[in-house]
């Protein structure tokens, strides 16, 4: 026998104690450790820290979007085509420019604040079809927000390496960490959408994603992670007016990509697979804000006045100062 077998035959060291253990006494010390349940719920407090909201902590907050915004009412079923994309809400453009630099404002206080608590984050989810407004929407909109505090996280095709794992593994690795503001541009929506019109998987593998998408969600929000989706919707005629501007304006052209024009035809199927989701996918704790955004600022405006107010209604606060910081002075 080697020495190496030797050591397994006589036993192992108890860490603890520092006396040798024979292997029926290794087993009867396996048995009477508690069950992983037991060991979680001994370390309560810690995980209190890790995750106030996991164990009664902050509640999710849902306010009322911006007027102008059609929200979803969970367990209805939503109509797109009764949306109209071209509404504004009756603002004058120059008005809700201005108001745009307010809101700004507004949530950069605000995304201070949450960074500098570090207890909660967001994430803001957005989807529309090819020329939707998700790039232009996002700049708008998060322009002057601390970036060490802000991510933005765009899913393309997704990659060999994350085809091998379930599909919603590589965006639960972007979401936001407490304290910060996350930005899917493009999200997890994207295995109900585009994976469906192209016949990607068969029906019953995406049609079964809706709950698990569900339950993801869920999931964030009971860890402390207020989720908030936007869909922005534009019309046929719209989208090819910005397709139409892509290729005449040179500076455009990286833009284009000529496989827009073969996804254009899908269009009917697009708006049936967004409509699915908004239905099946709008929560009480993460409901759908469909946004009219044929008018890109009054699109901005109202995404940015519904980011500021959720951010205002989860109230982040600043931590409290170490003891006897005010009657500090600072050597010369």
């Amino acid at each position: 026998m080697s020495k190496k077998h030797g050591k397994h035959a006589e036993g192992q060291r108890d860490r603890s104690t520092g006396v040798t253990m024979s292997q029926d006494s290794l087993r009867q010390s396996a048995r009477d450790r508690p069950p992983s349940s037991a060991a979680w719920a001994g370390a309560v407090s810690e995980i209190a820290g890790a995750a106030p909201a996991l164990i009664g902590g902050h509640a999710p907050v849902v306010v009322p979007a911006a007027p102008g915004i059609v929200t979803v009412t969970p367990g209805h079923v939503c109509e797109l085509d009764r949306i109209d994309p071209d509404a504004d809400g009756g603002l004058d453009k120059a008005v809700a420019k201005e108001a745009l630099l307010a809101e700004r404002a507004r949530i950069q206080d605000l995304q201070e604040r949450l960074y500098a608590e570090r207890r909660r984050s967001l994430l803001v989810v957005f989807q529309a079809i090819d020329t939707g407004g998700k790039d232009g929407t996002i700049r708008a909109v998060l322009e002057g927000v601390n970036p060490q505090g802000c991510e933005v996280s765009s899913f393309k095709a997704p990659t060999t390496v994350e085809l091998d794992h379930d599909f919603l593994w590589r965006y639960h690795q972007r979401t936001p960490g407490r304290g910060m503001i996350g930005v899917f541009n493009r999200s997890h929506y994207e295995d109900v959408l585009v994976v469906r019109v192209k016949h990607l998987v068969p029906e019953e593998i995406w049609r079964g994603r809706y709950g698990l998408i569900n339950d993801f969600e869920r999931l964030l929000t009971a860890s402390g992670t207020q989720v908030l989706k936007f869909f922005l919707h534009i019309s046929r005629a719209e989208q090819k007016e910005r397709l139409e501007a892509r290729i005449a304006d040179p500076a455009k052209h990286w833009k284009f990509d000529p496989a827009d024009l073969v996804e254009r035809e899908s269009w009917d199927a697009y708006q049936s697979a967004f409509g699915d989701a908004l239905t099946r996918c709008s929560t009480p704790y993460a409901p759908w804000h469909v946004v009219p955004a044929n008018r890109k600022w009054f699109r901005n405006l109202v995404v940015a006045r519904t980011i500021a107010d959720t951010l205002e209604a989860m109230d982040p606060r600043y931590p409290d100062a170490p003891e006897g910081i005010a009657g500090m002075t600072v050597p010369d």
